[in-house]
């Protein structure tokens, strides 16, 4: 199984840091290039490689950490995901404001989900602050929750189980119209840190 990180940015940078913390190899990619990512590379080790982004597309479970609406163009050269795993840890906000964006009634992850065409999507890693994401996911008297919704259940499994190779804790909230929804920005879930107790 290999991973990738579309996007270095907050996000990004705190599951990289997470993949290295457990010793887990991971790919990183953003617009910039690899040479861009040398420097985060030397601070976490040699389990993040910065790689071209072509590259970085054709892992077997590729991480959404961008900004919401550079998803299209990041993702535009991959025509057929082939039952592939796509993690969307991205969240819909309109800047300034920093309010929910209106989607008219859709969960953003269906809306997502309809750019990549063949691709397993899941909701995962979008909850969490950055700054929280980032951290020991070891806190007493537990472990950090992070949430997971999708429409493949063997995918949401799949993803459940690399959160807990991760140190977290993943709660499976059911399909993205129900979960997704919870986990979006603006809903319940978001910015929420939660700890399962051991």
């Amino acid at each position: 199984m290999t991973y990738s990180i579309i996007g270095s940015g907050l996000i990004g940078t705190a599951i990289a840091r997470q993949f290295s913390r457990a010793g887990l190899d991971i790919l990183i990619a953003n617009r910039r290039g690899a040479a861009s990512l040398d420097d985060l590379a030397r601070e976490l080790g040699p389990h993040i490689r910065p790689v071209p982004l072509a590259e970085a597309l054709a892992a077997d479970m590729v991480f959404l950490a961008l900004p919401y609406d550079a998803i299209g163009d990041a993702t535009v050269s991959v025509t057929d995901w082939q039952g592939r795993i796509v993690i969307d840890a991205t969240n819909a906000i309109d800047f300034p404001g920093f309010t929910p964006r209106d989607l008219g009634g859709r969960p953003s992850s269906d809306i997502v989900a309809g750019t990549l065409k063949g691709a397993r999507l899941v909701k995962a890693f979008n909850t969490l602050l950055a700054a929280i994401l980032a951290k020991d996911p070891a806190e007493a008297p537990g472990r950090r929750v992070l949430f997971v919704s999708g429409n493949d259940e063997a995918a949401n499994a799949q993803v459940a189980e690399l959160i807990q190779k991760l140190g977290f804790a993943p709660i499976v909230l059911g399909k993205i119209a129900e979960g997704g929804r919870l986990q979006q920005f603006g809903g319940p879930l978001a910015a929420q840190n939660f700890i399962k107790a051991a």
